[in-house]
């Protein structure tokens, strides 16, 4: 089994230092204009229910004026009414959809990169074949290409479109992040293992959850394209920069750091390892072709997908008081815990975008909460950011009515003094269902 696997990983590295570098310049070209797919609501497919003419294996597809194919691997137990999760792999520069669906020379434990066994029957896998065995991506066809085959699957069979995924190695992660720049509203989240800038880049300023994983002795991609990919999608969803721990060159080891700071729903890790060009290092080894079903990348990264259990991305919204016609603020765009809350003029920023979530926050720049300082209960208590804890303090609820109550305090959100000017403070007192304690979502 190790002397098939080095084979095939040593076509990998090989192919890929001949073939990536000299096509980059053509691949680095951006994506065309997203497709209607991008703008796709989360709703059951019209495959829910239905009785699929799909079956595992095979399939073909008419793109962009081209006859392309991908392999389609459905759950063993099927059910027409379950909505399943997405999953897309994309081979290496060289590879082949075969490779990636098969597993190479480890099989079905490292098919789709070792998730298809970890899944255990939860989601649909497709792997598609690249042009020339590569994902140039020109004219944004293999973008259209992936809206395409969403499009097919999903009106036979039943699945949850807000849990599509994406990962790939090398040149596949340069697709996978192709994909996150062009179809965020489309794919929950993306992993790249060992990837750079590739398949090109269009649009990439909306978030999206996303892992990516590189090697520090990477002679065909350098960690320090890893590190670029990564920090574009630091940005979009908002986390607290940082350059994360990496592991010492000769440790033999990994590190996996998760940013904090994140947009609520938008996490961004980074796992860095000891090791060269490969989607599958293990630990106190000082090779890059190990069994795939050996490495630590297979449990990572489908636990960063399964973190998500069918919900959408929360989506943020500004609160305009009904009063003032202005917006809840974080005074001075600060993120420090304590910063005042306040009224101002609505601008769509980051210190106006709040997010519900199931426990009763409301979340700005994704790890602070709207609190009342110091679980106080008194009328004109100060309402501030901070870490969110999950105390009482900072949980409040949403009425019909509009107001919004501070549930540890059972008093309202509300404008000091009726007021209406920028900056004017914040606080909670006692519901009379004023003006200047009733919001609008924006």
């Amino acid at each position: 089994m190790m002397s098939r696997l080095r084979s095939l990983l040593t076509a990998i590295v090989s192919t890929a230092l001949l073939g990536v570098l000299g096509t980059a310049q053509t691949a680095l070209g951006d994506s065309a204009t997203p497709s209607p797919a991008n703008q796709s609501t989360l709703a059951a497919t019209a495959g829910c229910g239905k009785t699929p003419t799909l079956r595992s294996g095979t399939q073909w597809i008419t793109t962009s004026g081209k006859n392309r194919s991908y392999i389609l691997r459905i759950p063993d137990n099927y059910h027409n009414t379950t909505p399943y999760r997405l999953i897309f792999g994309f081979h290496w520069r060289g590879g082949t959809a075969n490779d990636v669906d098969s597993g190479g020379t480890s099989g079905y434990p490292w098919s789709y990169y070792g998730l298809r066994a970890l899944s255990n029957n939860t989601a649909i896998f497709v792997a598609p074949q690249g042009i020339n065995n590569g994902w140039a991506n020109s004219g944004g066809e293999d973008v259209t290409f992936v809206d395409d085959m969403i499009r097919q699957i999903e009106s036979d069979l039943c699945v949850d479109t807000s849990q599509r995924f994406a990962l790939g190695f090398s040149y596949g992660g340069g697709m996978s992040y192709a994909l996150a720049c062009a179809r965020p509203t489309v794919f929950r989240a993306v992993a790249v293992y060992s990837g750079a800038q590739l398949s090109g880049c269009s649009g990439g300023t909306e978030p999206v959850a996303y892992i990516g994983l590189h090697g520090l002795r990477d002679s065909v991609l350098s960690i320090s394209a890893g590190r670029s990919l990564r920090d574009r999608f630091v940005r979009n969803n908002g986390c607290t920069p940082q350059n994360p721990p990496e592991p010492a060159q000769g440790s033999l080891t990994h590190i996996v750091t998760h940013y904090s700071g994140c947009r609520a729903g938008y996490p961004v890790a980074w796992a860095a390892f000891d090791a060269g060009h490969t989607p599958a290092p293990v630990d106190g080894t000082p090779g890059d072709f190990e069994p795939g079903e050996r490495s630590w990348t297979r449990e990572v990264v489908w636990n960063f997908f399964a973190q998500f259990r069918g919900d959408p991305a929360p989506t943020a919204f500004a609160l305009k008081g009904a009063g003032s016609g202005r917006c809840l603020d974080v005074s001075g765009a600060s993120q420090a815990n304590g910063a005042q809350v306040q009224i101002w003029d609505c601008g769509g920023q980051a210190n106006q975008r709040w997010t519900a979530t199931g426990s009763g926050e409301l979340r700005v720049y994704g790890g602070k909460c709207l609190d009342v300082s110091g679980a106080g209960t008194a009328d004109g208590t100060a309402v501030i950011i901070w870490d969110c804890n999950g105390q009482n303090n900072q949980k409040w609820r949403l009425n019909a009515d509009g107001t919004i109550t501070a549930v540890g305090a059972n008093k309202c959100l509300d404008v000091a003094g009726y007021g209406t000017a920028n900056g004017t403070r914040v606080q909670i007192w006692t519901c009379h269902g004023g003006t200047n304690q009733t919001w609008t979502r924006a």
